[in-house]
Formats: C-alpha cells, structure tokens, sequence
C-alpha cells in the first residue's frame, strides 16, 4: 500500500513520506543527469513530474539546497546547480582529505571482521565488473557497479570509530558523484586508458598489509585520477556548447 493510502499512518507521517519521496526522486535525477545542472525548477514541472503536491516538493527542494544539490534565488525560485571544475576540485580535495583521515583511523584500529568486510567488498566489485550484460539490462548492471563501488570505498573507512568523519565522507561523495557519473556516460576518446579495478587492488593490498602511508597514497592518486578524467570530460563538453 502506498503512503498517500496507508490509513494506519499518523498525520504527520504521511508528508513526511511523501517529502523524503521527493527528495529521494530529485536527487536521483540530479545525480544521474536526467535534471541538468543550470536547469530551473519550477513546482509545476516537478508537480507534473513526480505526481506530487507542492509542500513535499518544496521540502526536499530545501534538503537538496543544504546538499548543495540545489540553488535557491529570491522570488525565481530553485535550480540544479551548475558544475565547474573548481567545484569539483574542490570536493574532490576535501573528500581526499576526509577519508584519508578515515583510512588512517582505520589501519590503526581496524579489527579482522573489518578486513573481511573489505575483501568481501572487493570480490563483489569485481563480480559485477566483470560480468558481461545484455543491452537492455545496461542501467540496471550500472546501478550496480556503483553500489558496489560505493561499498568498497565505505568498507575501507568504516572502522575509523567517527560518525562525522563517515557523514563528511557520503556528503562529498554525493557532490564529486554528480560529476563522475555523466563523465563516465560520456568518455572522451582522448582520455588516458586506466585500469581501476588494479587501483582498487592496489589500495586494498596495502590497507591489509596495514601500510597507512602506502593505502593512503594510493587512494589520493585514485581519485586525483578521477578528477583529472572529469576536468577533461568538462572542458570537452563546454567546448561542444560553444
């Protein structure tokens, strides 16, 4: 039963839903390109989109411009927030900083289940890498690979026994996918072939054999790759606009 039909919820619980609703499907379509960066909000269009009413729009309008997901201008309303490069560096850089701290933490107090967790995290990985996928089972297989990819990386930090430093992690890993996503849909040709599934290897090796200085090293240059791969992706598609 859906939440606008559930007669056992509370008064309350029913908006609530239907905002954490909203909020879920807008930033979904943020991160994934459906609703572009610079594109404008209107309530009506996302009234017709969503089949949702104005207050539970508003709500998660005003959660995604905490996120930064989202900007708001006096009396034009909402838009999605246009990328850049020094926005995206800047994510970047910060969240290097932030799950580094993290690996660190970890490598010193991690305990054995924790490096379970990790190998395990990295056989799915390759599991759903490697598997070869029909046309039509694309996105699915997509979706995936980056809950997986998710799960590596949180695996490795998650024994670093500090809840703000495993929000900060997700918080910039939101704002640095919002650019690696379409940048993987849209490869340019010139980009410099790499193996990341031997990075994550690579990364993996070192974190078991405990080497602080190796795995976080390792995990810099991953994403400072990363971020490279998505300036170049950037400048390529500014240069198609113009």
């Amino acid at each position: 039963m859906s939440a606008s039909t559930n007669p056992n919820q509370a008064p309350g619980e029913k908006s609530v839903t239907l905002a954490e609703q909203a909020y879920l499907n807008l930033k979904k379509d943020i991160m994934a390109g459906a609703l572009a960066p610079g594109q404008p909000l209107r309530l009506e269009f996302l009234k017709q989109r969503y089949h949702l009413s104005f207050s539970p729009l508003r709500e998660a309008l005003n959660r995604l411009q905490s996120e930064r997901l989202v900007d708001a201008f006096a009396l034009k309303g909402f838009r999605v927030s246009p990328l850049s490069p020094k926005e995206m560096w800047d994510a970047i850089n910060a969240r290097t900083l932030i799950d580094c701290e993290a690996l660190r933490r970890s490598i010193a107090a991690g305990p054995d289940d924790w490096e379970a967790r990790i190998v395990a995290a990295l056989h799915a990985l390759d599991r759903a890498t490697g598997k070869k996928v029909a046309a039509e089972e694309l996105q699915a297989h997509h979706d995936l690979v980056e809950q997986r990819h998710l799960a590596l990386h949180r695996a490795l930090i998650d024994a670093c026994d500090s809840r703000w430093l495993l929000d900060f992690s997700m918080t910039l890993y939101v704002q640095t996918e919002r650019y690696r996503r379409p940048m993987l849909l849209n490869l340019p040709k010139s980009a410099t072939p790499r193996d990341v599934s031997r990075e994550h290897h690579e990364i993996v090796a070192a974190t078991l054999e405990r080497d602080a200085a190796q795995a976080c090293e390792l995990l810099a240059q991953h994403y400072a790759r990363t971020a490279r791969m998505i300036e170049e992706s950037l400048g390529d598609a500014n240069a198609l606009q113009q």
